[in-house]
């Protein structure tokens, strides 16, 4: 009697095999993007809150900031992850207060946009504004900050508390360097004003 030929053991479709291929690729992008962005998040969700000056509507604008940087992400060469994850913030929020009818102009007539640039190696140290919003993130602070005109609200939160420098608020905002200056000597004092008027002068 003659022995039925064996049958090949089956092997994988080439449609499989991609399929996997695919899937772990995709597993190492979401690995890497999590690494990369996640340490961010609460610098994303001090912007957002002090932009939209509501709790729902930060955590809704960072949500979508992160999709957002998702899908871009293969395409991500620089620069640094926070200023980009934060330029994209500010686009959600900017395209949130449209969709309100509340945009507020980049560029009130007030603000004095000649004044000089230093270069970034000689950015002053800590401000006693600094201190007062690194050491008090509580209501009556962020009620301060949240009455700044936005501009001026954006350049002291990204600077102060998301430590970025002039050069990298310059590029998130897309003015020049000595535009973010005035904005931010203009946010300190009306911030030390406010803060004066309801709490007494600063130490």
């Amino acid at each position: 009697m003659l022995d039925r030929p064996q049958q090949d053991a089956p092997t994988a479709s080439p449609r499989a095999g991609h399929d996997r291929m695919t899937a772990g690729a995709d597993h190492e992008r979401a690995r890497r993007f999590h690494d990369a962005a996640l340490p961010h998040i609460d610098d994303a969700f001090t912007l957002a809150r002090y932009l939209l000056r509501n709790v729902a509507d930060a955590e809704d604008a960072v949500q979508e900031c992160y999709l957002r940087a998702f899908r871009h992400f293969d395409a991500y060469r620089g620069p640094a992850m926070k200023p980009w994850l934060l330029a994209i913030l500010r686009n959600v929020c900017n395209a949130e207060f449209a969709r309100r009818g509340k945009y507020a102009p980049a560029d009130p007539p007030l603000e004095d946009a000649a004044t000089p640039a230093l270069p970034l190696w000689q950015e002053p140290d800590g401000s006693p504004e600094t201190a007062l919003l690194r050491r008090h993130d509580d209501a009556t602070i962020r009620r301060l900050v949240a009455a700044l005109p936005l501009p001026f609200r954006e350049a002291i939160v990204l600077r102060e508390l998301n430590d970025l420098s002039y050069q990298e608020i310059a590029e998130i905002a897309g003015v020049p360097v000595g535009t973010v200056m005035s904005r931010l000597a203009r946010a300190r004092a009306m911030l030390r004003a406010a803060w004066n008027a309801a709490e007494g002068p600063l130490p």
